[in-house]
């Protein structure tokens, strides 16, 4: 087939049309108003990829057009999509085409409030490292895998399975389309409140996707009240990890640049693991694949130990961005308060001694929303110094949102320094200063200013490790 993806440059429609390529397709895409490191991402990826949205773009002879989610595509209104309907092309969306494509495999759902994308990607690097060609969709970059999407000769798929919806017009979540065979849940606490106004909301397609689990299926779920509380709609085996506790957990942790721990499982089974990856969530992140492949005697121990071990992480999840300055910045992903949270303290635990600025970007719904105010008073908690970005505009019609001074004055109000700044040049003299001692955290899920790019080079030249000798 001949397929457009309209979008493209969203996460998981890159992943997806490169499964589609993979499979035997044709692809081109588009998609406007994109940033790093997704957008230069795509356009390397060799199909044509234009830059604006254009009834020109179709190719004459198109079989399917598959519309991203983003409001900022305009849906039914996009120029693509009129032209597609117009000549009576199939229009879809990313999750039905995958789901369809990949009906009648193996496949792995990855799914949770944080953590998925780490765990799909190691995963998918456990399982390739070992020789065993699984196909695999991740919404984010990882080092260690060559594409974001691969279609793979074997029968097994891991899929990353977003809850969000697959589009206004339709309100299922995007990863009860994905037949799961397994399920790893690495999370469940309220997300996306501009879709899922409540809890119960929230939790019901998680719901779903366990109710989806064959008999013969797998549920590799953490140890957590919420999961414990759904847990019972699968109809399947069910395995539990986390760090503390759970069948499958760590102890002997000992951080540093490259971690160690023993990984214990069932029936006093150990086993010595090592990562570069920061923080204790990426323990946890660790032991639930770690329990998923040896539960499912897909690799040998020996090769999943080699293969945490050669894993580089997933862009922008504590990313080290400089190489030269002796003041290290760092890019996270705080999409929302459990990953901004989860970043901070992985800060804190590897650089104990030294002061960390944050630049802060409230660029999800979930951010901007006044009723999540409230996350402001605990979030930044130990941090020395906030710069904020304003928020984002886009949408901003569509819930309570609020503004730049109310988001400021609550960050002020938990006695934590702020300061805002709406360009990348206030930002850089603000951090122009710095004695050499601290950390910077960049945290967002939006451009930032585009200080991810920006930023490091500056910092290179300004905190030079040679320049302090």
């Amino acid at each position: 087939m001949r397929i457009h993806f309209t979008g493209i440059a969203g996460a998981g429609m890159s992943a997806a049309a490169l499964m589609m390529r993979e499979a035997g397709h044709q692809v081109s895409g588009s998609d406007e108003d994109v940033f790093p490191p997704m957008s230069t991402y795509v356009e390397g990826l060799g199909f044509p990829f234009f830059r604006r949205f254009d009834a020109a773009n179709l190719p004459a002879n198109l079989d399917v057009l598959v519309l991203g989610a983003s409001a900022k595509l305009g849906g039914e209104a996009n120029p693509e999509v009129q032209a597609a309907r117009a000549r009576g092309v199939r229009v879809t969306t990313f999750p039905e085409m995958v789901g369809e494509a990949t009906e009648g495999r193996l496949n792995t759902v990855v799914a949770g409030s944080f953590g998925k994308s780490t765990c799909t990607a190691l995963l998918a690097h456990v399982l390739r490292e070992a020789g065993r060609d699984a196909g695999w969709m991740i919404g984010a970059i990882s080092p260690s895998l060559r594409d974001t999407g691969h279609w793979g000769r074997a029968a097994e798929v891991i899929l990353e399975g977003d809850e969000y919806i697959v589009g206004p017009a339709d309100r299922r979540s995007k990863f009860v389309l994905y037949h799961p065979r397994d399920v790893m849940l690495t999370s469940l606490v309220h997300d996306h409140v501009n879709v899922f106004p409540t809890f119960a909301d929230y939790e019901a397609p998680f719901r779903e996707l366990l109710r989806l689990l064959p008999a013969d299926g797998l549920l590799v779920a953490r140890e957590h009240p919420a999961i414990r509380a759904i847990a019972g709609e699968a109809a399947c085996r069910i395995v539990w990890y986390d760090v503390e506790q759970g069948d499958w957990s760590a102890e002997e942790v000992v951080f540093g640049d490259v971690t160690r721990f023993v990984l214990t499982g069932p029936n006093g089974r150990r086993l010595r693991l090592a990562t570069t990856l920061l923080g204790e969530h990426n323990i946890e992140n660790i032991v639930g694949v770690s329990a998923y492949v040896l539960e499912r005697g897909m690799v040998s121990e020996s090769q999943l130990a080699a293969a945490i071990e050669s894993f580089q992480g997933i862009r922008r999840r504590l990313d080290r961005l400089t190489k030269a300055s002796r003041v290290p910045v760092i890019e996270g992903f705080g999409s929302s308060y459990e990953k901004a949270r989860s970043a901070i303290e992985a800060m804190q635990l590897h650089y104990p001694t030294r002061p960390l600025t944050v630049v802060f970007e409230p660029h999800t719904f979930s951010w901007r929303n006044r009723e999540a105010l409230p996350w402001y008073d605990t979030v930044f908690e130990g941090v020395a110094r906030v710069l904020l970005v304003p928020p984002p505009s886009h949408g901003a019609a569509s819930h309570q949102q609020s503004t730049f001074e109310e988001i400021a004055a609550r960050i002020a109000a938990a006695g934590v320094p702020v300061e805002g700044v709406r360009t990348a040049d206030e930002a850089t003299a603000a951090l122009s200063g710095l004695a050499g001692d601290e950390v910077v955290l960049l945290l967002s899920s939006g451009p930032l200013l585009g200080l991810p790019d920006s930023l490091p080079p500056v910092f290179d030249r300004l905190y030079a490790k040679a320049a302090a000798a």
